[in-house]
Formats: structure tokens, C-alpha cells, sequence
């Protein structure tokens, strides 16, 4: 059986289950979700809730008892202690050591607890069909998104994501994650401009008043603003859905771009994904993105 703890909003509790997912398959071994730290989560966390259920997963939550097995106690003293009565124990319980790709999570055997965030495409690209077919929406789309999935069809779709929330509100998410400027996108869209032909821009955001006070360009131009917190699934089927994508330092809109099935996408990223410095993201982004 491979565990694997959900962390986050909804782009990192997909990366988390997409690497799953993948030992998994190759260990042909159940996948169960740790679901704690929704109601665990540090004072320190953005809240968040478990928002994997609209898509056809294929996993259950575990329980208390299955993950106890493989996942070691919490606090240092009590796995010193731990491994001290077991000394013949073998670690069960992966963390990820770096943000980089660690090959080393693909060999690893089929009663395992991965505990990270897994960021990388490489650890589940050899089952990328499997994945996108587990990240379709059960259900079908309400009139409002229908409309705009038929608009999003009849032309040239490009989508913008900007992702502000916890981003901009926290002094200690932002120092660490970062924004993207306004003149990244309007770089981005000028790029995007000068290989589409005719492009329409479709606008997410969590903060799409701001959106329409500070960010204008001279193309036709559409702020998706009627899906709710609750409803991020929905913003994703709508993201995916465009031939060309805009995101932002989000695993949110990573998504949104990866699910897109046209082969001649094009993809803008911002070049610096956080503002800490120190962290190495060269293994974040598909071959094939463009780095603003």
C-alpha cells in the first residue's frame, strides 16, 4: 500500500496525488490518502480542505490505523525513541528532501508514506494518460460554466491566472512564495500576441476585482469571476480547456496548463517561482515552457 500525505490547496494535493499515483501503478499496490492535515494543520498554514473528491481519483482516504504503519511519530524524541526499540526497522516514511526531482521516489517499494509536495512532472510523466484521465471532473458542467466552455471553444483561448490571496494578505507566505508583477503579464500577453493569431484572454483569479482595476490590454479580454472557493474544479476544467496558457508562480495554474491538450500550447511561466532564492526549480516546468 502507498500512503501519501495531502498538504495544501488544490495544485499540491494534485502533485501529491499524481506522484502517489504513479509508485502505485508500478508497485501495483493500493493508494490511500492521508487526509490529517486538513484538520491538523499548523496555526501557521493557510487553511485549506480536501478538494481532490470532483475528479475521478483513484484512492481512498486511509485510516488512523493504516497510516500508523507506515508513518513514523511526529515529533524527533519520539522516532529516536521509535527507531531505538526497532532497530531493524526499515524507513517507511519518505520525506522529500529537496524540491528539486529526486529519482530515487520512483524505485522505492510498495509500503511507502510520501510525505512532500512532489513538484515536478517527472515523477509521474511515464502515466501522464492515467493522470489526466483521473484529473477529469465526475460531473457535468452548470449552465454558467457551459457558457463559458463554449466561449472558450470558439476561439483562440488563452488563459491568465493571477494568484494573489495568501500571496499578497500574508507577510510570511509572501516573502517566501512571492507575486508575479503586472509587467510580467503584459510581457507574457505581448509574447503570446505575436504567435496567435486573434487571442482572447480568459482572466482566474482569487481576487478578480483587483484584476479589472489593474490590468487592461488591448485584447478581447474575459474575467472568470462566477465559481466560488468551493469550486476551483470547475476554474481548472475551464483553464484546461484553453489552447495557450498564462500562470502564475502556482501549482494552481501549473495545472490548469498541463491538462491542456493541444499539442501546439504554449505556455508562459514566470522565471523566478519563488522569492526565496535558495530553492531550485529546475525540474518545475515541462519541456517546452517559456520562462518570463
Amino acid at each position: 500500500m502507498i500512503i501519501v500525505k495531502l498538504t495544501g490547496g488544490l495544485g499540491n494535493q494534485m502533485f501529491q496525488y499524481a506522484a502517489g499515483r504513479r509508485l502505485a501503478h508500478f508497485r501495483n499496490t493500493p493508494l490511500k490518502l492521508d487526509l490529517s492535515w486538513f484538520s491538523d494543520f499548523s496555526p501557521m498554514d493557510t487553511p485549506r480542505a480536501y478538494a481532490l473528491a470532483p475528479f475521478s481519483i483513484q484512492a481512498e482516504p486511509s485510516t488512523a490505523e493504516e497510516t500508523a504503519i507506515v508513518r513514523e511519530p511526529k515529533y524527533g524524541m519520539l522516532r529516536q525513541l521509535f527507531n531505538k526499540i526497532n532497530p531493524s526497522y526499515r524507513p517507511t516514511h519518505i520525506r522529500e528532501k529537496r524540491f528539486r526531482f529526486d529519482p530515487s521516489t520512483l524505485s522505492l517499494p510498495g509500503n511507502v508514506y510520501l510525505d512532500g509536495y512532489w513538484q515536478s512532472e517527472k515523477y509521474f510523466s511515464d502515466i501522464a494518460s492515467i493522470i489526466r484521465r483521473e484529473f477529469t471532473v465526475r460531473t457535468e458542467p452548470d449552465a454558467p460554466n457551459c457558457e463559458v466552455a463554449g466561449l472558450i471553444k470558439g476561439c483562440e483561448a488563452v488563459s491568465i491566472h493571477f494568484r494573489r490571496g495568501d500571496y499578497v494578505a500574508d507577510a510570511k507566505t509572501a516573502a517566501y512564495h512571492g507575486i508575479c508583477s503586472v509587467a510580467y503579464y503584459h510581457e507574457a500577453v505581448k509574447l503570446v500576441a505575436a504567435r496567435v493569431d486573434e487571442p482572447h484572454f480568459f482572466v482566474f483569479s482569487d481576487d478578480p476585482a483587483w484584476v479589472r482595476e489593474n490590468f487592461a490590454i488591448p485584447h478581447p479580454m474575459t474575467v472568470v469571476d462566477h465559481n466560488g472557493p468551493d469550486q476551483a474544479h470547475e476554474d481548472l476544467r475551464l483553464m484546461s480547456l484553453c489552447r495557450h496558457h498564462i500562470i502564475a508562480n502556482s501549482s494552481f495554474s501549473w495545472w490548469g496548463a498541463w491538462l491542456s491538450d493541444n499539442p501546439d500550447k504554449i505556455v508562459i511561466a514566470p522565471r523566478r517561482w519563488f522569492a526565496e532564492k535558495s530553492i531550485d526549480t529546475r525540474d518545475l516546468l515541462p519541456e517546452g515552457w517559456v520562462r518570463v
